[in-house]
């Protein structure tokens, strides 16, 4: 038990660390690229104020898919933890 808490705890502690090492943020598409790039060119260039909200909406949509379907699957694996707990008694 002590050894899966060290565990648990060093991979909370190496996420916590990596989380906070500072990126640079640079815009990796490059349609994205392109368009912010001619918008500063052009005096009625296009308007980039939603970009940087539509790159997080497209960044957050696999991690909340991602996150409910661990949820599920971890409630799935512990019904049938205490079903089967309650069938040997």
């Amino acid at each position: 038990m002590n050894n899966k808490v060290l565990n648990g705890l060093a991979v909370v502690l190496l996420g916590l660390l990596l989380s906070l090492a500072p990126l640079g943020a640079q815009a990796q598409c490059t349609m994205c690229k392109t368009q912010v790039e001619a918008s500063r060119q052009e005096k009625d260039g296009y308007d980039t104020t939603g970009l940087n909200k539509g790159i997080l909406y497209l960044m957050a949509i696999p991690y909340v898919l991602m996150g409910t379907v661990g949820y599920f699957w971890y409630r799935n694996s512990q019904k049938r933890k205490a079903s089967s707990a309650h069938g040997r008694v």
